[in-house]
């Protein structure tokens, strides 16, 4: 027997009697009349891969729908249908989920209630908006002949999605394994990058393959994300994911190279970095840009003066133009902060302040990491013709055995018994301090990582040889503008990193507080942090987050 889905979805509403030739005109006079419509149904089909292949395939709609309008009391709805793959002959490149079911109230009467969600492909990739806005009309099934009698439109609030991704349950799975595959798989093909975010269920989306199966993750305190996909100048496809919280920012939230945003979103912690600024009333924006694992750009060559002049740029734009600030504040880790700060020194324009953590203009690593760049290691990988590095760990590849025997042996205070910990060690060093973890976020430690280019790690290797920031050619294209850094900006270190060591921060803000106004600038030092374990770590949220808010709240 094949194995099939069932989910729980609520949507509310608007419907008019009095407009009955225009969608968002019935809506805004049935907001305007108070004549409301809202539904909760149980949607099942008893194979789900026919569900999601064949455009006739029929799942069933049973539940009731609440309309005043219609009946004092709800009616009932049996065997109605649900359809997620029809095709939209009105429209390029779209699909339609549609619904089609009779509401019986209690002395008889039968309403039809038809809808349909539009599915476009497009660049904006308006998920939320998508899956969530349904188009309805109502049919009087009463008389001689059916009349169609109201319009509206529905929508899913975010409380009611989040409520709607504990619902999913898989039906005839064979094993427990195979019935959480079947509800991310169903996951993902319905709602995309927000099931991701957002959902029940975990998806890794880079290339990380190892033991641990999908998992169920809790659901984040933030209101449903929107994901902005857009385009650089020379045509590379980034993301934005906002959550709108409140009224201050948009501040931009920037991840460290070869991990995607969910270093930030990891649901393993009681209070992510997101959510305790979302507590706080920031419009939040994560930037995934070209070497996120989640992003197919990751898998290309570039340097980092491509993420500076063209990646940075190109967010910032976006965000100003999408909530008409005038400036945004810039939160950013690693080397997305060494990159911004490179950003704004090439001329970036529209930051009021900014928080850059741990990597900055003056990396100083540790002995062993010297000694990795002083070797040129990045161009015995391109003599080799090795375009990219993973913290991927396939236990049936001997290759990769083999480098995890020797990798066993790599010096460090951090060694693990984790192959996939052991890769990223021997990859970036010491990211991490495991005392700052609990076993949830270690656990799950591999869906934060992925590929990473080599030519980017030979830019960064030029500049830990250089000891400050310099362009890919080694020029002194950055340096020079130390003027274009006088705005208000704030630099945290742990004081454990060993991967990018303290007095690197501290060079920094020496030489920018001699260049410009002193006060513009400041230094917080956590004891007993190291480097991502600042914003992972299981007491993070009392530990960090409030110095991180309170500096943005200084320029809000």
């Amino acid at each position: 027997m094949p194995t099939g889905i069932t989910f729980t979805e609520t949507m509310r509403g608007h419907l008019s009697t009095a407009v009955l030739t225009d969608y968002a005109a019935a809506e805004a006079r049935g907001i305007q009349d108070n004549t409301p419509l809202e539904f909760t149904v149980a949607i099942t089909s008893d194979n789900l891969d026919d569900m999601l292949t064949n455009p006739d395939h029929q799942a069933r709609i049973d539940g009731t729908i609440t309309s005043p309008t219609l009946s004092r009391a709800p009616l009932t709805v049996t065997n109605g249908v649900f359809k997620l793959l029809v095709h939209d002959p009105t429209r390029v490149n779209a699909r339609l989920m549609t619904y089609a079911m009779v509401g019986v109230s209690a002395d008889g009467r039968k309403f039809r209630v038809d809808g349909f969600k539009v599915i476009q492909d497009d660049k904006t990739l308006n998920v939320w908006g998508d899956t969530t806005t349904l188009y309805v009309t109502v049919t009087d099934l009463n008389g001689a002949a059916e009349k169609v009698i109201a319009k509206g439109i529905l929508h899913i609030l975010p409380a009611d999605f989040a409520h709607q991704m504990t619902t999913m349950k898989a039906t005839n799975a064979a094993t427990p394994v195979d019935a959480l595959n079947a509800i991310v798989k169903f996951g993902m093909f319905f709602a995309g990058e927000l099931f991701e975010t957002y959902g029940g269920v975990l998806v890794v989306s880079n290339e990380l393959k190892t033991d641990a199966p999908p998992r169920l993750r809790r659901a984040l305190n933030l209101p449903a994300p929107t994901v902005y996909f857009f385009d650089t100048d020379d045509n590379t496809t980034l993301r934005l994911t906002r959550f709108q919280c409140g009224k201050k920012g948009p501040v931009v939230l920037t991840p460290g190279f070869g991990t995607s945003t969910l270093a930030y979103t990891i649901d393993t912690v009681d209070t992510n970095l997101p959510e305790a600024l979302g507590a706080a009333g920031y419009d939040v924006w994560l930037f995934d840009y070209r070497a996120s694992p989640d992003l197919a750009s990751s898998r290309t060559q570039f340097t980092l003066d491509d993420v500076a002049t063209r990646d940075y740029p190109a967010a910032i734009a976006k965000v100003r133009e999408v909530t008409g600030a005038k400036d945004v504040q810039v939160m950013a880790h690693c080397v997305g902060s060494m990159t911004f700060l490179m950003a704004m020194l090439a001329g970036m324009q529209g930051v009021r302040s900014a928080i850059s953590s741990a990597l900055t203009l003056y990396p100083v690593s540790p002995i062993l990491n010297r000694i990795r760049a002083g070797l040129d290691l990045g161009q015995l990988l391109v003599a080799a013709h090795i375009d990219t590095l993973t913290t991927d760990f396939d236990r049936q590849k001997a290759v990769d055995v083999a480098l995890d025997g020797i990798l066993r042996a790599f010096p460090s205070k951090e060694q693990c018994t984790s192959a996939v910990c052991r890769r990223i060690l021997g990859i970036y060093g010491d990211v991490y301090k495991h005392l700052q973890l609990n076993d949830g976020t270690h656990n799950a430690i591999h869906e934060m990582f992925g590929v990473a280019n080599v030519r980017t790690f030979n830019h960064i290797s030029l500049i830990v040889r250089t000891e400050h920031v310099v362009d890919a050619n080694g020029g002194e294209t950055y340096m020079n503008h130390l003027d274009r850094l006088a705005f208000p900006i704030t630099f945290l270190h742990g004081a454990e990193n060993n991967l990018f060591l303290p007095e690197g921060s501290l060079d920094t803000l020496r030489t920018l507080a001699n260049a410009n106004d002193a006060g513009l600038y400041q230094r917080i030092v956590f004891p007993n942090y190291a480097h991502m374990d600042c914003f992972i770590g299981k007491n993070a949220s009392a530990d960090v987050f409030p110095t991180i808010v309170a500096e943005l709240d200084r320029f809000n």
